[in-house]
């Protein structure tokens, strides 16, 4: 397990639920490309409601079918890691918007292979 603690770097990368690449979810190639770099984790959150560069707000709410809610991924790792991970988003983003925060690591857990936590 990589191990992560203090300073990091926070990258969000907000995109449409229905933008893909190459057939694929969008969000999930990215999840599947920051699993292979071997980043310490991400995590992708559905959203209920947004609005982006189109300036057309798309929502969950029951009379109105968006078929594009928001999607934000999140992935945390140390800043070189990020900013080597970057350029892979350049090709895949072609709409949306891609931030990097500063963060500080707490506590960075996994589970080993039976499934339960590990303790430091």
């Amino acid at each position: 397990m990589t191990r992560l603690a203090g300073r990091a770097l926070r990258l969000t990368v907000l995109v449409g639920e229905s933008d893909t690449w190459h057939h694929r979810p969008l969000y999930s190639e990215i999840v599947h490309r920051a699993h292979a770099a071997g980043l310490a984790g991400a995590s992708v959150f559905r959203g209920i409601e947004g609005f982006g560069g189109s300036s057309l707000v798309h929502t969950a709410r029951l009379l109105s079918l968006s078929e594009d809610l928001p999607v934000a991924v999140l992935i945390v790792d140390t800043e070189d890691r990020i900013r080597a991970f970057l350029p892979q988003l350049d090709e895949l983003v072609t709409e949306g918007l891609v931030i990097l925060d500063d963060c500080e690591v707490v506590r960075y857990t996994g589970r080993d292979g039976s499934g339960a936590v590990e303790r430091e």
